[in-house]
């Protein structure tokens, strides 16, 4: 990971300021505690509607004092424009992380997943543009590849929606490139697929898939696979993705602005072969059954990204594969949750 650790070099000796929206989720709270080990000071906003505060006492349990002093927190909602101005002012990097998300929640409830990720994306796109920020990464999401049959993803490649949510996730890279060529704002998205890891949410009907089979195998409960569990997916462990983030950042020789890039591994694992690996990689042997249900609507049946553009312009090296990810992960239940 030559570039990533020039990346990592280069912050300790330049202290900059970084707004993250949603720093109270999984990925956001995680990204908060990379930025504070590497002495940054950061500004973060959360509604907590999804993440939670004891996230951001995990961070805090996780750095010393002096690191955590240059954190402080905005208490708001990016549907709100005037806490987006309030969160970009004096800012070098925007990571916005803040949406609602999953695919059956938006089915559900495809107004609300409207007015978040769209209009709190706008919102927090014009305060970035308006106090002048560096660089603005936002999360982005492989859901956007909708029904295209071609595997691997790549980035030109998308079929038609599957689902509001990757409507929503959509029109945020239409809005980034209409703001990147109309007011020069520097944007990068970033297309994570599959992205698991410590801080995540194994409750709720929302929760994703595999926080939620590790809790379940850890306390002996059924693993609810939907469909015949063929279904695959390229799984990304969240330290590929903080990487990623920091090396959009920092990034200073993109050829264009609101370039978008592919965040995973490069790889296909079945929900079969993840229940194995999850089986295999716990102390002990888990008497959790396996039920299969109907396939989900909104749902796509394979992803895989081709991760060869972020490799090339990022200097992006997953360092994570699945099987590490999962062994990772699951310390972190065993010992922190």
């Amino acid at each position: 990971m030559p570039k990533y650790q020039a990346t990592l070099d280069y912050l300790k000796d330049h202290k900059k300021k970084w707004l993250i929206t949603g720093v109270g989720g999984f990925i956001g709270s995680n990204l908060l505690e990379k930025l504070l080990k590497l002495d940054q000071s950061v500004i973060g906003i959360d509604n907590f509607s999804t993440g939670y505060k004891d996230n951001l006492k995990s961070v805090k349990n996780s750095v010393d004092k002096e690191q955590w002093e240059n954190f402080s927190l905005i208490e708001g909602d990016i549907k709100d424009l005037e806490i987006c101005q309030q969160g970009c002012d004096g800012v070098d990097y925007v990571l916005h992380q803040a949406a609602l998300g999953s695919v059956p929640r938006s089915i559900k409830d495809p107004v609300n997943t409207n007015i978040s990720n769209v209009d709190g994306f706008l919102n927090i796109l014009v305060a970035a543009r308006d106090s002048a920020v560096k660089n603005f990464i936002y999360a982005a999401s492989s859901s956007t590849y909708g029904d295209h049959p071609d595997l691997p993803k790549k980035e030109h490649l998308i079929g038609n929606p599957l689902s509001p949510y990757a409507v929503s996730k959509y029109v945020n890279e239409l809005y980034a490139s209409v703001f990147s060529r109309t007011f020069r704002i520097n944007t990068v998205g970033l297309r994570y697929f599959n992205v698991f890891g410590k801080r995540q949410d194994p409750k709720g009907s929302y929760a994703a898939v595999i926080p939620r089979w590790i809790d379940a195998f850890i306390k002996n409960e059924p693993v609810y696979i939907f469909g015949d569990g063929s279904t695959s997916r390229d799984f990304c462990y969240i330290e590929n993705v903080i990487q990623a983030n920091l090396l959009a950042a920092i990034s200073e020789n993109l050829s264009e602005s609101g370039e978008i890039f592919n965040i995973a591994v490069g790889d296909r694992t079945t929900l079969n072969q993840l229940t194995d690996i999850i089986k295999k990689s716990l102390p002990s042997n888990s008497e959790s059954n396996i039920i299969f249900e109907d396939f989900r609507d909104g749902d796509v049946k394979h992803s895989q990204a081709d991760i060869s553009k972020a490799k090339k312009l990022l200097g992006y090296e997953p360092y994570y594969n699945v099987e590490q990810g999962i062994s990772e992960t699951i310390n972190w239940f065993l010992t922190e949750s």
